[in-house]
Order: structure tokens, then sequence, then C-alpha cells
């Protein structure tokens, strides 16, 4: 697909209130793009209620419903079952939230959803912490990371594996995607689109403030973190995993070691935590690629 191609439809207006560089109001930009206007979204606390703006003005054109930290994917179902009621269909019910509001606060919520098998789409834009809150450390925040509630030595453990957690819950569509390759991510929203039940999208979206780098280097930051490994690009559908072109067939550690220095928020990282954080993303990797082998041929 060519950039040229986007739809010239745009569902969020000029004037909304993120961060300059955000690369989360991009991708929530390109994916309100592939999913149009028959598309409700519902939103915790998070930076995207932020985006959104305040009651009597919104930045977006679509329906939305601003819900509690813990409740968004919980209200997404309750707005499916409502259109059920009302034979309403060919509509897009989105939960999106953060990290936060996805590994932490809200897992609960997106579990029952998930096990239930809900028609919904929940995404989590994943910028590690909870940057609307005052970059605090979060599930999804890596070892050695320097926070506002980790200010000392940096967080202490791993980063949760959200992947691994629904892919045992046999959700009916998995991707991870970045807005700095933005016509897959574009692709990977109109895929979940197509398929019913409970689809996640986890996108990962650097953040100039709380990682600690220029506004301008945003999208770069995506593309070390897919070539390193830091990030993989995997889709699920159905019965078969697969990695995409664009990630590394294996992580690269010079990327890696790259990917740590353009970042402040790892400044304070010993030899130790930089070695723990590779040998955490070579686990996860073959943790995917023995789920690959062993559950895609079943």
């Amino acid at each position: 697909m060519k950039a040229i191609d986007f739809p010239l439809e745009e569902y969020i207006l000029p004037g909304h209130r993120l961060c300059a560089g955000c690369a989360a109001a991009l991708a929530y930009r390109i994916a309100l793009k592939a999913l149009g206007p028959n598309t409700i979204v519902t939103v915790p606390a998070s930076c995207i209620t932020v985006l959104h703006g305040m009651h009597p003005v919104t930045a977006v054109k679509v329906p939305c419903l601003n819900t509690a930290f813990e409740t968004s994917a919980v209200s997404a179902s309750g707005i499916r079952a409502g259109l059920n009621a009302m034979g309403r269909e060919g509509v897009n019910v989105v939960s999106w939230a953060g990290d936060g509001g996805t590994y932490d606060i809200g897992i609960q919520a997106l579990s029952g959803a998930a096990e239930r098998g809900d028609d919904i789409i929940h995404v989590c834009y994943d910028n590690e912490a909870y940057m609307n809150t005052g970059t605090h450390r979060s599930g999804a925040t890596p070892i050695g990371t320097l926070t506002t509630t980790t200010p000392v030595d940096g967080k202490r453990q791993h980063k949760k594996d959200m992947i691994m957690i629904m892919l045992a819950h046999g959700v009916s569509y998995l991707a991870t995607a970045t807005p700095s390759y933005p016509m897959d991510l574009f692709k990977t929203f109109q895929k979940a689109a197509q398929i019913h039940g409970t689809r996640y999208i986890e996108i990962l979206c650097p953040c100039p403030p709380g990682w600690g780098f220029e506004t301008h280097l945003a999208l770069e930051m995506g593309r070390l973190a897919v070539r390193s490994g830091v990030f993989p690009l995997v889709e699920w559908k159905g019965d078969s995993l697969t990695f995409h072109a664009l990630s590394s067939p294996e992580p690269k550690r010079e990327i890696f070691d790259k990917y740590i220095r353009e970042q402040s928020r790892f400044r304070s990282m010993s030899e130790e935590d930089v070695e723990s954080f590779w040998k955490q993303i070579l686990a996860r990797r073959k943790r995917l690629q023995r789920f690959q082998k062993e559950f895609c041929s079943i």
C-alpha cells in the first residue's frame, strides 16, 4: 500500500492537545482512517482523553465514551450488547487504552471480554508508562527505566508479556504495530475490522517527554524498537502466528544498544540491567517461536 492511497477523510481535527511529536496521536489518526465513520470508541483515563478535549468541544469526529480507568473493555462490551439489542450491524466498537489501562488497571475487564469472545477491538497504545499522570512506571515499563515513581535506580522488573497473555485467551485476532510503519498499521486495522470476536492490537507509541528524546525522533525510535527486536511485529489470525517481514529475523544487539543510548530514560541503567533487558528480549522471541511451532499446526 502507498501513502497516496490513504483515505483523505480525517477523523481527528486540527487543534488536539497532545504533545508535539506524539506517536499515539498519529496512531489514532491512522486507525480511524482505516476503521471509518461507523466506529464508536471508548477511552479510559489516558492521553487520548486529553486529545479528545473538554466538553462541549472535541477534536474527534466519531462517537466516543470517556470511561473509568478500569472499564475500557467492559464498556465496549456494553456498547456492543446495546447495538446487538437494537439490531445495529456494521459498527466497529473499539476500546482504546494505554498500557496502564491494559496491562494493569484494565486487565480484568479485558480478560473478561476476551474470555467471553465479545465482538470488540481492544487497542493498547503502549508508551511504556503512565504518561498522562506524570510518567509513572507501569507493567509495560522496561527494566532499568527511570520514571517519577522509580527515580533513583529505575524500575526493577521486566515488562509484562501481554502478547502471550492475550494469545492464551484465544482471541480471534492479535497484532502488534507502530505508527513508525504507517501503511502496516493501517492494514492491521483494516484486517481487524473484517473479523468478529475479541481482537487485540498493541501499538508501540514512543513518547518524547516520557522516553527522553527530541520530538522529531519519535518515528525513528519506533523503527529502532522493531529492528532491534525490542518490539517484534507479529500477527495471530485464527490459527497461525506470523512474524512481519519488517521485523528482524532475530534480535539485533547493535541496534538494541543504539535504542538504549538514544533515550534519557535509560541513562542510569547498569550493565547488568542492559544485559537483563537483552536476555528478556531473546527469551520473549523464543516463547513466540515456540508458540508458533507448537500451537499453529494444531
